[in-house]
């Protein structure tokens, strides 16, 4: 786990004249951001290097060293930025990082495997689990207390409910 890399946020477009960045912070803080400074791309390579920075609505108004003006900023619209893991600080007791759930086993409330948390998502309505069966197609299911009443990090596994599938 960590060596994984956390999704921190993505480049919304530019801001101003002289090459800002509007940044979407998937972070509590979005000034975090700035702490970190040095964000990857999904490869692991450097992307963005953050040199200064002030919160705005739903994230960030940056300077990066990778966008000394205007159109350098627009290029990098939809770049996504990722953090690894391991330089993110440990949650809380009872708390954890969404991105944790990838690869721990899924077994129903009898414990019956299931499969494993291949993704987990949010497409605007709340967060969904991908779960990936032994055999067969994957299935997602919605991350809320009611079909996952458990998740026990400690034992690499999701207690899920599967949803009764009607006609």
């Amino acid at each position: 786990m960590a060596d994984r890399l956390i999704l921190v946020g993505r480049v919304a477009g530019a801001f101003g004249v002289k090459g800002e960045l509007r940044i979407t912070a998937y972070t509590e803080d979005p000034a975090a951001l700035l702490r970190y400074r040095d964000l990857r791309g999904e490869d692991g390579r450097p992307a963005l290097t953050l040199l200064s920075g002030r919160p705005a609505k739903g994230g960030l108004v940056a300077t990066a060293r990778e966008a000394a003006s205007r159109e350098a900023a627009e290029a990098l619209r939809g770049l996504e930025l990722y953090l690894p893991r391991n330089a993110l600080p440990a949650p809380d007791e009872d708390e954890f990082y969404l991105a944790d759930l990838i690869g721990l086993r899924v077994v129903d409330p009898a414990g019956t495997p299931l499969g494993r948390v291949k993704s987990v998502q949010n497409f605007g309505a709340g967060d969904l689990l991908e779960i990936e069966p032994p055999l067969g197609q994957a299935w997602w299911v919605s991350f809320t207390r009611d079909t996952v009443p458990q998740v026990r990090l400690d034992d690499g596994l999701v207690v899920v409910v599967r949803p009764t599938e009607t006609e």
